[in-house]
Protein backbone atom coordinates (compact mmCIF):
# COMPACT_ATOMS: atom_id res chain seq x y z
CA UNK A 1 0.00 0.00 0.00
CA UNK A 2 1.48 3.27 -0.67
CA UNK A 3 1.79 6.62 1.30
CA UNK A 4 -0.89 8.42 -0.69
CA UNK A 5 -3.33 5.66 -0.20
CA UNK A 6 -2.63 5.33 3.54
CA UNK A 7 -5.07 6.45 5.94
CA UNK A 8 -3.35 8.75 8.76
CA UNK A 9 -5.14 7.96 12.22
CA UNK A 10 -4.62 10.56 15.23
CA UNK A 11 -4.50 8.33 18.32
CA UNK A 12 -5.39 10.09 21.61
CA UNK A 13 -3.97 7.87 24.80
CA UNK A 14 -5.26 7.63 28.32
CA UNK A 15 -2.56 6.68 30.58
CA UNK A 16 -4.84 7.03 33.60
CA UNK A 17 -7.74 4.48 32.21
CA UNK A 18 -8.16 1.44 33.89
CA UNK A 19 -5.81 -0.48 31.49
CA UNK A 20 -4.35 2.41 30.45
CA UNK A 21 -0.85 1.23 31.67
CA UNK A 22 -0.96 -1.73 29.41
CA UNK A 23 1.30 -1.78 25.66
CA UNK A 24 -0.49 -0.26 23.10
CA UNK A 25 1.91 -2.05 20.16
CA UNK A 26 -0.45 -4.87 19.41
CA UNK A 27 -3.14 -1.97 18.70
CA UNK A 28 -0.58 -0.10 16.80
CA UNK A 29 0.44 -3.20 14.82
CA UNK A 30 -3.09 -4.20 13.53
CA UNK A 31 -3.63 -0.56 12.40
CA UNK A 32 -0.35 -0.65 10.52
CA UNK A 33 -1.47 -3.76 8.95
CA UNK A 34 -4.85 -2.42 7.93
CA UNK A 35 -3.17 0.26 6.14
CA UNK A 36 -3.43 2.93 8.86
CA UNK A 37 -0.62 5.41 9.87
CA UNK A 38 -1.01 6.11 13.42
CA UNK A 39 0.65 9.58 15.18
CA UNK A 40 -0.22 8.83 18.97
CA UNK A 41 -0.83 11.55 21.44
CA UNK A 42 -0.92 11.04 25.09
CA UNK A 43 -3.40 13.37 27.61
CA UNK A 44 -3.00 13.72 31.14
CA UNK A 45 -6.57 15.85 32.13
CA UNK A 46 -9.92 15.10 29.84
CA UNK A 47 -10.43 18.36 28.45
CA UNK A 48 -6.92 18.14 26.23
CA UNK A 49 -8.43 15.76 23.81
CA UNK A 50 -10.78 18.28 22.63
CA UNK A 51 -7.78 20.32 22.09
CA UNK A 52 -5.74 17.87 20.51
CA UNK A 53 -7.71 17.33 17.71
CA UNK A 54 -8.97 20.91 16.74
CA UNK A 55 -4.74 21.34 16.66
CA UNK A 56 -4.18 18.26 14.18
CA UNK A 57 -7.68 17.21 12.20
CA UNK A 58 -5.95 18.29 9.74
CA UNK A 59 -3.30 15.92 9.61
CA UNK A 60 -5.66 13.27 10.05
CA UNK A 61 -7.98 11.27 8.15
CA UNK A 62 -9.79 9.44 11.98
CA UNK A 63 -9.50 9.88 15.79
CA UNK A 64 -8.94 6.99 17.85
CA UNK A 65 -9.86 7.53 21.67
CA UNK A 66 -7.48 5.11 23.72
CA UNK A 67 -9.28 4.74 27.01
CA UNK A 68 -12.67 4.58 28.62
CA UNK A 69 -16.37 5.68 28.30
CA UNK A 70 -15.32 9.50 29.68
CA UNK A 71 -12.73 9.84 27.32
CA UNK A 72 -14.33 8.67 24.51
CA UNK A 73 -17.67 11.27 25.60
CA UNK A 74 -15.06 14.02 25.92
CA UNK A 75 -13.65 13.58 22.07
CA UNK A 76 -17.19 14.25 20.92
CA UNK A 77 -18.04 17.99 20.20
CA UNK A 78 -14.40 18.00 18.62
CA UNK A 79 -14.97 14.94 16.55
CA UNK A 80 -18.86 16.69 15.23
CA UNK A 81 -16.72 19.83 15.01
CA UNK A 82 -14.41 17.90 12.81
CA UNK A 83 -15.79 15.83 10.42
CA UNK A 84 -13.81 12.97 10.95
CA UNK A 85 -14.87 8.97 11.91
CA UNK A 86 -13.84 8.21 15.25
CA UNK A 87 -12.41 4.66 16.92
CA UNK A 88 -12.78 3.50 20.08
CA UNK A 89 -10.01 1.18 21.58
CA UNK A 90 -11.83 0.22 24.79
CA UNK A 91 -9.38 0.30 28.01
CA UNK A 92 -11.53 1.77 30.39
CA UNK A 93 -13.84 0.20 33.33
CA UNK A 94 -17.35 -0.22 31.86
CA UNK A 95 -16.76 0.11 28.51
CA UNK A 96 -20.29 0.94 28.05
CA UNK A 97 -20.27 2.17 24.37
CA UNK A 98 -17.94 -0.36 23.30
CA UNK A 99 -20.94 -2.84 24.71
CA UNK A 100 -23.72 -0.76 22.70
CA UNK A 101 -21.60 -0.78 19.66
CA UNK A 102 -20.68 -4.31 19.59
CA UNK A 103 -17.32 -3.52 20.10
CA UNK A 104 -14.52 -6.29 21.01
CA UNK A 105 -13.26 -5.50 24.45
CA UNK A 106 -9.70 -6.83 23.28
CA UNK A 107 -7.78 -3.95 22.21
CA UNK A 108 -6.22 -5.54 18.70
CA UNK A 109 -9.51 -6.97 18.02
CA UNK A 110 -10.89 -3.16 18.40
CA UNK A 111 -7.94 -1.73 16.48
CA UNK A 112 -9.31 -5.16 13.88
CA UNK A 113 -12.56 -3.28 13.79
CA UNK A 114 -11.12 0.14 12.91
CA UNK A 115 -8.44 -1.00 9.79
CA UNK A 116 -12.14 -2.85 8.48
CA UNK A 117 -13.22 0.60 7.91
CA UNK A 118 -16.90 0.29 8.48
CA UNK A 119 -18.68 2.71 10.48
CA UNK A 120 -22.02 3.86 12.40
CA UNK A 121 -23.22 6.89 12.68
CA UNK A 122 -24.40 7.71 16.02
CA UNK A 123 -26.35 9.92 17.81
CA UNK A 124 -24.91 12.34 20.68
CA UNK A 125 -26.52 13.44 24.11
CA UNK A 126 -25.58 16.73 25.10
CA UNK A 127 -26.36 17.91 28.80
CA UNK A 128 -25.51 22.10 29.41
CA UNK A 129 -23.29 21.78 26.01
CA UNK A 130 -21.34 18.36 27.26
CA UNK A 131 -21.57 15.64 25.47
CA UNK A 132 -22.66 11.96 26.48
CA UNK A 133 -22.92 8.82 24.50
CA UNK A 134 -24.08 6.76 26.88
CA UNK A 135 -26.18 8.10 29.93
CA UNK A 136 -26.36 11.63 32.39
CA UNK A 137 -27.58 11.21 35.71
CA UNK A 138 -28.41 13.56 38.80
CA UNK A 139 -28.45 11.65 42.40
CA UNK A 140 -27.29 8.54 42.82
CA UNK A 141 -24.86 7.85 40.36
CA UNK A 142 -23.30 11.36 40.42
CA UNK A 143 -22.71 10.93 44.44
CA UNK A 144 -21.21 7.55 43.07
CA UNK A 145 -19.07 9.17 40.63
CA UNK A 146 -18.13 12.30 43.26
CA UNK A 147 -17.03 9.37 46.00
CA UNK A 148 -15.49 7.26 43.83
CA UNK A 149 -11.39 7.07 44.96
CA UNK A 150 -9.73 6.92 41.09
CA UNK A 151 -7.25 4.35 42.28
CA UNK A 152 -9.42 1.94 43.95
CA UNK A 153 -11.49 2.64 40.41
CA UNK A 154 -8.34 1.67 38.71
CA UNK A 155 -7.23 -1.67 40.81
CA UNK A 156 -10.46 -3.06 41.07
CA UNK A 157 -12.79 -2.17 38.78
CA UNK A 158 -16.38 -3.03 39.04
CA UNK A 159 -15.92 -4.48 42.42
CA UNK A 160 -14.55 -0.72 43.41
CA UNK A 161 -17.70 0.75 41.70
CA UNK A 162 -20.09 -2.03 44.15
CA UNK A 163 -18.19 -0.89 47.14
CA UNK A 164 -18.50 2.42 46.41
CA UNK A 165 -22.19 2.32 45.62
CA UNK A 166 -22.88 0.33 49.00
CA UNK A 167 -21.42 2.97 50.91
CA UNK A 168 -23.40 5.87 48.87
CA UNK A 169 -26.68 4.03 49.14
CA UNK A 170 -25.77 3.95 53.08
CA UNK A 171 -26.75 7.44 53.14
CA UNK A 172 -29.01 7.99 50.48
CA UNK A 173 -32.00 10.28 50.10
CA UNK A 174 -34.24 11.71 47.86
CA UNK A 175 -34.84 14.95 45.94
CA UNK A 176 -37.43 17.27 44.57
CA UNK A 177 -36.92 17.85 40.86
CA UNK A 178 -39.19 19.35 38.24
CA UNK A 179 -39.10 17.56 35.00
CA UNK A 180 -39.82 19.85 31.99
CA UNK A 181 -40.83 17.64 28.85
CA UNK A 182 -42.74 19.29 25.76
CA UNK A 183 -43.61 21.97 27.77
CA UNK A 184 -45.13 19.94 30.13
CA UNK A 185 -43.76 20.12 34.22
CA UNK A 186 -44.13 17.33 36.15
CA UNK A 187 -42.94 17.30 39.94
CA UNK A 188 -40.69 14.78 41.11
CA UNK A 189 -39.34 13.61 44.68
CA UNK A 190 -36.72 10.97 43.77
CA UNK A 191 -33.32 9.05 44.26
CA UNK A 192 -32.03 9.65 41.00
CA UNK A 193 -33.00 11.22 37.46
CA UNK A 194 -31.05 9.60 34.36
CA UNK A 195 -31.45 10.64 30.69
CA UNK A 196 -30.19 7.69 28.26
CA UNK A 197 -28.44 8.58 24.58
CA UNK A 198 -27.45 5.22 23.99
CA UNK A 199 -28.54 1.44 25.11
CA UNK A 200 -25.87 0.58 27.85
CA UNK A 201 -24.21 2.18 31.20
CA UNK A 202 -23.25 1.44 34.55
CA UNK A 203 -21.41 -1.70 33.11
CA UNK A 204 -23.76 -3.09 31.15
CA UNK A 205 -27.04 -1.98 32.44
CA UNK A 206 -29.70 -0.90 30.08
CA UNK A 207 -31.26 2.28 29.88
CA UNK A 208 -34.63 0.92 28.07
CA UNK A 209 -35.09 -2.43 26.85
CA UNK A 210 -35.93 -0.35 23.07
CA UNK A 211 -33.07 2.11 23.28
CA UNK A 212 -30.59 2.04 20.64
CA UNK A 213 -27.72 4.36 20.07
CA UNK A 214 -29.10 5.83 16.62
CA UNK A 215 -32.43 6.28 17.24
CA UNK A 216 -33.14 9.84 17.53
CA UNK A 217 -34.54 10.13 20.56
CA UNK A 218 -33.56 10.04 24.84
CA UNK A 219 -34.85 8.21 27.16
CA UNK A 220 -35.38 8.77 30.68
CA UNK A 221 -36.22 7.17 34.22
CA UNK A 222 -36.70 8.30 37.36
CA UNK A 223 -36.34 6.27 40.65
CA UNK A 224 -39.13 7.55 42.89
CA UNK A 225 -38.84 4.98 45.13
CA UNK A 226 -40.35 4.86 49.37
CA UNK A 227 -37.34 2.57 50.15
CA UNK A 228 -34.33 3.12 48.14
CA UNK A 229 -32.91 -0.57 49.55
CA UNK A 230 -35.95 -1.98 46.93
CA UNK A 231 -33.59 -1.65 44.01
CA UNK A 232 -31.66 -4.89 45.24
CA UNK A 233 -35.33 -6.32 44.08
CA UNK A 234 -35.23 -4.42 40.45
CA UNK A 235 -31.23 -4.99 39.57
CA UNK A 236 -31.94 -7.76 37.31
CA UNK A 237 -35.24 -5.42 35.38
CA UNK A 238 -31.67 -2.66 35.31
CA UNK A 239 -29.64 -5.20 33.51
CA UNK A 240 -32.60 -5.98 30.65
CA UNK A 241 -33.96 -2.69 30.37
CA UNK A 242 -36.93 -3.70 32.08
CA UNK A 243 -37.24 -1.37 35.26
CA UNK A 244 -39.77 1.00 33.86
CA UNK A 245 -42.68 -1.74 34.55
CA UNK A 246 -41.81 -1.21 37.92
CA UNK A 247 -44.37 1.35 39.80
CA UNK A 248 -41.97 3.47 41.18
CA UNK A 249 -40.13 3.82 38.17
CA UNK A 250 -41.14 6.49 35.97
CA UNK A 251 -40.46 7.01 32.20
CA UNK A 252 -40.35 8.74 29.12
CA UNK A 253 -38.78 9.20 26.04
CA UNK A 254 -38.24 12.27 23.79
CA UNK A 255 -35.70 14.47 21.76
CA UNK A 256 -35.21 17.10 24.61
CA UNK A 257 -35.65 17.43 28.71
CA UNK A 258 -35.03 20.32 31.13
CA UNK A 259 -34.25 19.26 34.69
CA UNK A 260 -34.48 21.70 37.28
CA UNK A 261 -34.16 21.37 41.12
CA UNK A 262 -34.07 23.13 44.47
CA UNK A 263 -30.63 24.19 44.45
CA UNK A 264 -28.00 23.29 41.54
CA UNK A 265 -27.36 19.48 41.79
CA UNK A 266 -24.22 17.78 40.32
CA UNK A 267 -24.56 15.88 36.86
CA UNK A 268 -22.81 12.65 35.75
CA UNK A 269 -22.59 12.20 32.25
CA UNK A 270 -20.51 8.67 31.27
CA UNK A 271 -18.44 8.75 34.47
CA UNK A 272 -17.11 12.47 34.48
CA UNK A 273 -19.17 15.39 36.92
CA UNK A 274 -19.39 18.41 33.75
CA UNK A 275 -22.03 20.34 34.79
CA UNK A 276 -24.87 21.17 37.39
CA UNK A 277 -28.83 21.71 37.13
CA UNK A 278 -30.73 23.60 36.09
CA UNK A 279 -30.13 21.73 33.02
CA UNK A 280 -31.13 21.14 29.53
CA UNK A 281 -30.69 17.66 27.35
CA UNK A 282 -30.56 17.32 24.00
CA UNK A 283 -29.96 14.72 21.41
CA UNK A 284 -28.26 14.91 17.99
CA UNK A 285 -28.91 12.53 15.71
CA UNK A 286 -26.61 10.30 13.61
CA UNK A 287 -24.06 13.48 14.64
CA UNK A 288 -20.90 11.09 14.74
CA UNK A 289 -19.54 8.49 12.62
CA UNK A 290 -17.64 5.89 14.47
CA UNK A 291 -15.85 2.70 13.47
CA UNK A 292 -18.65 -0.40 14.23
CA UNK A 293 -19.46 -3.93 13.01
CA UNK A 294 -22.13 -3.73 10.74
CA UNK A 295 -25.64 -4.07 12.81
CA UNK A 296 -27.06 -7.23 12.94
CA UNK A 297 -30.94 -7.53 12.37
CA UNK A 298 -32.49 -6.24 14.96
CA UNK A 299 -33.49 -9.14 17.58
CA UNK A 300 -37.27 -9.10 19.58
CA UNK A 301 -36.73 -8.90 23.10
CA UNK A 302 -39.12 -9.99 25.40
CA UNK A 303 -41.96 -7.50 26.60
CA UNK A 304 -41.97 -6.26 30.16
CA UNK A 305 -45.02 -7.18 32.69
CA UNK A 306 -47.51 -4.19 33.19
CA UNK A 307 -46.27 -4.20 36.66
CA UNK A 308 -44.71 -5.79 39.10
CA UNK A 309 -46.54 -5.81 42.99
Amino acid sequence: MTETTRRRALLLRNPKSRRGGESIDPVLRRLEDGGIATTVETFEHLPEIARDIVRLRESADLVIVCGGDGSVSSSALAVMESGLPLGIIPMGTANDLARTLDLPLDPAEAAGVIAAGATRLVDVGTVNGHAFFNVASIGLSSELAQGLDPALKKRFGRIGYALAALKVLTRASTFAATIIEKGRATRVETYQIAIGNGRHYGGGNVIEQDAEIDDGSLDLYSLELKNVWKLALMLRSFRSGTHGAWQEVRTAKCTEFTIETRKPMPINADGEIVTATPALFKVHPRAVAIFAPPVEPSRARPLAPLYHR
